[in-house]
């Protein structure tokens, strides 16, 4: 076992970006973006160069990226570009969830946040407003294994929207509707009442709520926040247009290809979700990878446009 490497760091206080920590005292429009579609879920070098062109589609919306990440166990609302490019082409970048930030900042770690981290990070640096590609949720062997994404216990605790497409269609979508539901975490689709399966528009399930505007978002984000009742996220649930999606049979044909290899090849744990992802890579031949960097621009670009109006309005 190596010997852990504690850190020199003495302040272990949030530190932020200059143009970020500017926007906050200001009340300019902030968005929080993740890091670990930095350094674990995009190949090199596509890494990078879609962490920047996530920033610039915020910026393209009116409000400034606030890119979340661990240096050196610097915990970072805003890194700059030679942070974000240390975190894409570092071996070794920790990923990070809630319980993992105050072990990785004493240890000095190089870390990218999860949905959950980022969220948390963000709400407590002041930021309404967070853009991810999809959220986790409940594996599908859950039943057995009990495993189920902390992104969703951490979104039942933090005042936040997230902008996302939906789960992905490796886990379990209907049970994860259901424990957001439980967790009290609000969930409305972006101009649509059917929940987005990520790679695909449709999920498969029903929503109750949509709204059909950024203002209509941030207007209920005022509302939660002057009841002072609900104390987690409001997802927004934005699907990709029809024409931009995976190609539904190739989708299903994929799935269903995968979850045979998986019971073939034993594979359980946390090792699913990597082992299917990587299948759906190779088995559509990169097609998957195109249509999560669409969903991620997309999902950016919106969380831009609600923070603009959210900041208009107060």
């Amino acid at each position: 076992m190596r010997p852990v490497r504690w850190s020199a760091v003495s302040d272990f206080q949030i530190r932020y970006g200059a143009e970020v920590a500017e926007a906050l005292r200001a009340g300019r429009p902030v968005v929080a973006c993740e890091s670990t579609i930095v350094s674990h879920g995009l190949p090199r070098p596509d890494n990078l160069r879609v962490a920047r062109e996530i920033e610039a589609a915020v910026r393209a919306g009116g409000a400034v990226p606030a890119t979340i990440g661990m240096v050196g166990g610097a915990l970072v609302v805003g890194l700059d570009d030679a942070q974000l490019a240390r975190l894409a082409t570092s071996d070794g970048v920790a990923k990070l969830s809630v319980r993992d930030l105050a072990v990785a900042a004493a240890t000095g770690a190089d870390g990218a946040t999860t949905v959950a981290a980022t969220s948390a990070v963000a709400a407590a640096a002041g930021i309404r407003v967070f853009a991810t590609g999809g959220l986790g949720g409940v594996h599908r062997e859950a039943a057995q294994t009990f495993d189920e994404s902390a992104d969703l216990t951490a979104l039942s605790r933090t005042p936040i929207a997230v902008v996302c497409a939906g789960v992905k269609s490796i886990l379990d979508v209907g049970a994860t509707l259901e424990r957001l539901e439980t967790l009290g975490v609000a969930v409305v689709g972006y101009r649509s009442r059917r929940f987005p399966g990520f790679f695909v528009t449709d999920g498969g399930f029903d929503l109750d709520w949509s709204v059909d505007s950024p203002e209509q978002a941030a207007a209920v984000l005022a509302a939660r926040a002057a009841h002072g009742v609900q104390p987690g996220a409001l997802i927004v649930a934005n699907p990709l247009p029809a024409d931009e999606q995976l190609d539904p049979d190739l989708h299903d044909r994929t799935l269903a290809e995968g979850l045979a290899r998986l019971a073939a090849e034993r594979v359980t744990g946390k090792a699913v979700t990597p082992f299917l992802l990587a299948h759906f890579h190779s088995a559509t031949e990169g097609a998957s990878l195109a249509v999560n960097v669409r969903i991620i621009l997309r999902n950016a670009a919106l969380a831009a446009r609600i923070a603009v109006a959210a900041a208009t309005a107060g």
